[in-house]
């Protein structure tokens, strides 16, 4: 076997390794309900419906059908197990460290050099958030195809220079690589100019006696599609997170932006060269004091001065440099969508370029000084041995939701998301009197948070404490009167307590707001229901049906209030029908809730052999998914068929308990 072979297996061997602890951890709160643990499309596994949904739809605010179809397949192949989700990102992590060794030998031809690159890129502990974060498989997928891209652009440059028919081949390969890249996640828009940057060096396509302008107007022109591909995604992006971006933007002034790419970018090179007190989420400060503002620009212009004047005789200076500042760029903050100042998962890519100048600069260094091979090898060596520590470290606070926001918390100072996330975290585990701390200490680092009074308010209200939980619904209220969330959470208070004509209010203020929202009208209908008004709640949910066609659990409330009502004038079998077919096929056809409201349907209709049909398989799901309460309820109706017997059930009054996915509704 021979040298290259060996280095590439022993990078993905130590790189596994590494990241074993990952199957023990736990999914997360941040992005993983989004992803997978809440997403039902992705439950259900690879289905032609799941494929039509992956290219159609802008959830989570992007378009990365790859990503979505790989979360499908591992929910295939492990269901909701995240140890084996986490695995796959490992895996496909592994692989990208022994690609990028492939690939830096075949540009440089330099054995020990691209191993260590690799080997740094594979173990940095700042690479940890990329591939421990199962959310975050748009990362790992995304670079795995980027990297293939530069390969196959590598052997169409080599092919070009010969004008062999081979390079088309290559060329085309690249750019459908480039294409999968960008439908993992819209980061790589940036790869066209990496590809430029390489032209430069190693490639040296620059390279003639004398330099001509055409010569690099060709090399851009070449690269067309490229560039129109990274077009087409920038406006895909632009159209999914447009909503999320425009609240960023409002509430962020320009001046605090600036001024947080220069810090950002100085951050982000810290902590590749130091990387200590590494967390999920940055905050963002109200304004970087100068003492902080100024050094950071002074450095990268430091930096940038430097590397210019080392262009001609290290022309991996400006390619490593240029790669790490313009790969970064649609995440730095132009655009800021979120709060955070920072992400480490934003390095991952970026972060190859820095790892190139450092390590051929290295070199560079240690001729020129005459340094001992061995006194290299035993540097790069304690390099990656303390990277292989911190990373085992670091990879220790993401074993569940609650060690991951302690730690951030801790280290980041007044980290008001950190103790926002901490809370939820402790209080799913019951744990209501740390929560209520945590939610407090949120509110004294960012009194402002609708948010967290509105976490606060529920969790209150949760122990019974009503005219607390009361007091910071109205804070949370008065704070953002045009936040739908809060209004309809008031609303669902006020029904707890009997103040009906109050919770109508809310509800009524919320579809002001946002008439097109689904979930005012929703509780308003059922609300109506509930106090026996059931002919003024039909409209309502005709309007939810209407605004939410794809919410399922809606769909399939209102089927089921249509199809067993025990009151004839409100029951509509056919319109029961069609909602909770939709609904069944939304779900793919296997949500025990939704089968059991399809054979309420059946039966309002008089087809009891399909009722009874539709219940048998909706038993045996819930059996499968151990649902005990919803299986003995499930068997009393099939009774019912069996004698052709429709379901009827009152809505007045007492809320009515609904098998498990249905009670999953937000609000």
């Amino acid at each position: 076997m021979s040298r290259p072979r060996i280095a590439g297996l022993l990078l993905a061997f130590v790189t596994l390794l590494v990241y074993m602890p990952a199957a023990h951890n736990t999914f997360v709160m941040y992005d993983d309900g989004d992803y997978i643990t809440e997403n039902l499309v992705v439950q259900n596994g690879l289905t032609w419906a799941g494929f039509k949904w992956a290219f159609t739809t802008m959830h989570a605010a992007n378009w990365h059908p790859l990503t979505w179809i790989s979360h499908m397949a591992d929910c295939e192949f492990f269901g909701l197990n995240a140890g084996g989700h986490h695995c796959v990102n490992a895996l496909l992590h592994a692989v990208n460290g022994t690609l990028l060794f492939v690939l830096l030998l075949r540009l440089t031809a330099a054995f020990w050099p691209s191993v260590f690159i690799a080997a740094l890129f594979a173990w940095h502990p700042m690479h940890v958030e990329s591939v421990a974060w199962a959310s975050e498989r748009k990362d790992v997928l995304s670079t795995f195809f980027e990297l293939l891209s530069l390969l196959a652009y590598a052997r169409y440059a080599d092919f070009s220079e010969v004008r062999s028919p081979k390079s088309k081949v290559f060329y085309v390969l690249a750019l459908v690589m480039f294409a999968c890249a960008l439908m993992s996640k819209p980061m790589p828009v940036t790869m066209p100019f990496v590809m430029l940057l390489l032209d430069c060096w190693p490639l040296k396509r620059f390279e003639t006696s004398n330099f001509k302008f055409q010569i690099f107007r060709r090399l851009v022109f070449e690269k067309w599609p490229f560039f129109l591909l990274s077009a087409a995604s920038s406006v895909a992006t632009y159209f999914s997170q447009r909503s999320s971006a425009v609240v960023s933007l409002k509430g962020l002034p320009p001046d605090l932006r600036a001024d947080n790419i220069i810090v950002s970018y100085v951050r982000y090179l810290l902590k590749l060269f130091w990387p200590e007190n590494l967390a999920v989420i940055y905050p963002l400060p109200k304004l970087y004091p100068l003492w902080q503002l100024m050094p950071a620009a002074v450095a990268l212009i430091a930096i940038s001065w430097l590397v210019w004047r080392g262009r001609g005789r290290f022309a991996y200076l400006p390619v490593g440099w240029l790669w790490f500042v313009g790969t970064l760029v649609p995440v730095i903050g132009i655009v800021q969508v979120g709060s955070q100042a920072m992400a480490d998962r934003y390095s991952y890519f970026p972060s190859i370029g820095i790892f190139i100048a450092v390590t051929f600069g290295a070199l560079d260094l240690a001729a020129r000084f005459q340094f001992s091979k061995t006194a290299l090898a035993i540097t790069a060596g304690s390099i990656l041995a303390i990277c292989l520590v911190l990373t085992e470290n670091q990879l220790s606070f993401w074993t569940n939701d609650e060690t991951l926001f302690r730690h951030a918390a801790l280290v980041t100072g007044e980290n008001e998301v950190a103790h926002l996330n901490l809370g939820v975290a402790l209080e799913k585990q019951d744990r209501y009197t740390e929560a209520i701390a945590e939610y407090r200490e949120a509110l004294r680092i960012y009194p402002k948070s609708v948010e967290t009074h509105d976490n606060l308010a529920n969790l209150l209200d949760r122990q019974g404490n009503t005219n607390a939980a009361l007091a910071e619904f109205q804070t949370a209220l008065r704070l953002e009167p045009k936040s739908i969330p809060p209004h309809n959470n008031l609303g669902t208070f006020y029904v707890e307590i009997g103040r009906f004509d109050d919770a109508m209010k809310q509800y009524a203020e919320a579809a002001r707001l946002d008439p097109t929202d689904p979930h005012a009208f929703y509780l308003t209908g059922k609300l109506l229901l509930r106090e026996g008004r059931d002919s003024e709640a039909i409209p309502q949910f005709q309007k939810a049906a209407q605004f939410g066609p794809d919410n399922f659990q809606m769909l399939a409330y209102i089927a089921r209030v249509l199809a067993s009502d025990e009151k004839p004038g409100i029951r509509n079998g056919s319109t029961a029908y069609l909602l909770a077919s939709k609904a069944n096929v939304l779900t793919d056809g296997v949500q025990p809730a939704m089968l059991d409201t399809l054979a309420m349907a059946y039966a309002e209709l008089g087809r009891f052999d399909d009722a009874r049909q539709a219940e048998q398989d909706a038993i045996t799901l819930a059996s499968k998914y151990s649902l005990k309460d919803d299986v003995d309820a499930m068997n009393e109706r099939l009774q019912l068929y069996k004698i052709s017997q429709p379901y009827r059930e009152s809505y007045t009054n007492d809320a009515v308990k609904l098998p498990k996915v249905i009670t999953q509704f937000i609000y």
